[in-house]
């Protein structure tokens, strides 16, 4: 079986250091075998969450879209940039939203059973690492199996080189090795 993730970064912005560390990490995937699909939020706009909207109109359409998406991979790569030390609105309303129940779906369907790699870069020096423990926290506590080993990449407006690679291979080698392993656990849970 060959093991399908969902890659994408907590962030909407076009230059996004999240959205160039999430790519490096599923580099890392697709070396070790994984089909890798990466998608942009930005592309799946959603309004906040509300249960009032939900109850009116049911789950958005880009909320379905993701949904459907989700469900079709065995596991995530995210890459999440840290605001006010914790997770960004982005990431965090979409979680909200694709959390909800739909029709003929368990609850948490798109969550239960997924194991997720995951990552941050910001300019600061702890590279996002306080947003991490609450976006690993979130995911554990719907039911995500969440790898051990994660990368927060400080200084990240000086991390990158145009093309997207990371300046420091060491560094760039940790982050593939996170999409990597994601792809080997999917590998020998699914064997």
């Amino acid at each position: 079986m060959i093991p399908k993730i969902l890659a994408f970064a907590g962030s909407t912005r076009t230059d996004s250091f999240n959205k160039k560390l999430v790519k490096v990490a599923a580099a890392g995937a697709k070396e070790a075998g994984a089909d890798v699909t990466i998608i942009d939020l930005r592309d799946y706009p959603m309004p906040l969450y509300d249960e009032d909207l939900e109850k009116k109109e049911g789950l958005p359409s880009n909320t379905r879209k993701l949904k459907e998406l989700m469900l079709s991979h065995h596991g995530f790569l995210i890459s999440s940039p840290e605001y006010n030390s914790s997770i960004s609105g982005v990431l965090k309303n979409t979680i909200d939203w694709t959390s909800r129940q739909g029709d003929d779906e368990s609850p948490m369907s798109c969550f239960k059973d997924k194991v997720a790699g995951i990552m941050s870069a910001s300019p600061g020096g702890l590279g996002g690492l306080r947003g991490l423990v609450h976006v690993r926290a979130i995911l554990e506590n719907i039911g995500v199996l969440v790898i051990p080993s994660q990368v927060a990449v400080s200084k990240a407006h000086e991390a990158f080189n145009l093309d997207g690679t990371m300046k420091d291979q060491k560094q760039e080698q940790q982050v593939k090795k996170i999409g990597a392993n994601l792809a080997q656990m999917l590998s020998k849970l699914h064997n």
